[in-house]
């Protein structure tokens, strides 16, 4: 007799992101209620309101941090953007403030330096500095509206610059707005640039794609847009390779998403796309996973007053 086919979903021989998620929601749930912090009731993994996001922030010289640095940038007329769900208990930006935080408030990056260097990347010199949501709106000529932004940059007197995404429960690289919103169909306009909206507004994507030959003869001849889906990637990449920098993604190993191993071997987006570069370019496009971080800053013994809540609040 047949399986059906419920059975077999139950086969599945890779990990699931909702079984992920699920376990992480209760993890966050757990968390605030020992706090005692105030949650919705439906949804107890979120903070009742968008301006108790400091509360999801387990230190409060990382909170205090963030809000001196926004009002800084925001006398020079230089944005640093709170995320809509930055009180949401799986947010990716409180994530990211959370294990990376410290790091820069206490000028102590090497556990960051110690993972990329067990990754085989030779990143040298002095004075490591580390810089949250950094934005620069002349890579894209970006001249409206929010510009890409990074969420961690990390950089010394000599080295590349780390242009580092992080992620944690997504499910995608952000595709593109303008495909999303119905404006596009989609088709590839590697070919003929004027069949996009955002080059013929002024947007330099498809230049700089066209500059650092991004684009295999697989991309070229699809007829479908690399950037309708993973516009994301492919702008923040880009935006490192400009700037003679490597863009890192941190993510979370028990996200299937975007990494994760199976029969087949390494599958995921990021794996995907990566394969899906010139050669040439994907020693410079790598991965490094929260746990390899996490254990970096665990072995080096200097932040054991919040690493212990960390690992409690994420389940690490």
């Amino acid at each position: 007799m047949q399986n059906s086919s419920r059975q077999r979903a139950n086969s599945w021989p890779y990990p699931r992101h909702d079984h992920f998620e699920s376990g992480l929601r209760k993890q966050a749930a757990d968390f605030f209620r020992k706090k005692g912090y105030p949650v919705q009731e439906k949804c107890p993994f979120i903070l009742t309101e968008w301006k108790h996001w400091s509360s999801n922030i387990i230190l409060r010289e990382v909170a205090d941090f963030i809000n001196c640095e926004k009002e800084r940038r925001a006398k020079q007329g230089i944005g640093f953007p709170l995320h809509r769900w930055l009180h949401h208990g799986l947010s990716s930006q409180a994530m990211l403030f959370n294990l990376v935080g410290p790091l820069v408030t206490r000028n102590n990056l090497e556990p960051i330096i110690s993972v990329i260097k067990a990754k085989g990347i030779d990143w040298q010199g002095s004075n490591v500095t580390g810089h949250f949501e950094v934005e620069d709106r002349n890579v894209f000529n970006e001249d409206y509206g929010q510009p890409t932004s990074i969420d961690l940059v990390v950089e010394n007197e000599s080295g590349p610059k780390l242009f580092i995404e992080a992620k944690f429960v997504e499910r995608e690289f952000g595709g593109c707005s303008v495909f999303g919103r119905g404006d596009c169909d989609g088709r590839n306009p590697v070919r003929n640039f004027s069949l996009c909206y955002l080059h013929h507004i002024g947007r330099k994507y498809w230049d700089l794609i066209r500059e650092h030959q991004i684009l295999n003869q697989a991309w070229m001849a699809s007829p479908v847009c690399p950037l309708a889906n993973y516009y994301q990637f492919f702008r923040e990449m880009l935006f490192a390779l400009h700037q003679r920098g490597l863009f890192i993604l941190l993510h979370d190993e028990r996200n299937p998403t975007f990494s994760c191993k199976g029969p087949d071997g390494v599958r995921g987006i990021f794996t995907f796309l990566v394969s899906m570069l010139p050669k040439e370019l994907r020693s410079s496009v790598i991965e490094i996973s929260t746990k390899e971080l996490f254990q970096s800053i665990l072995k080096s013994g200097r932040h054991t007053d919040w690493i212990g809540e960390f690992a409690e609040k994420y389940g690490m």
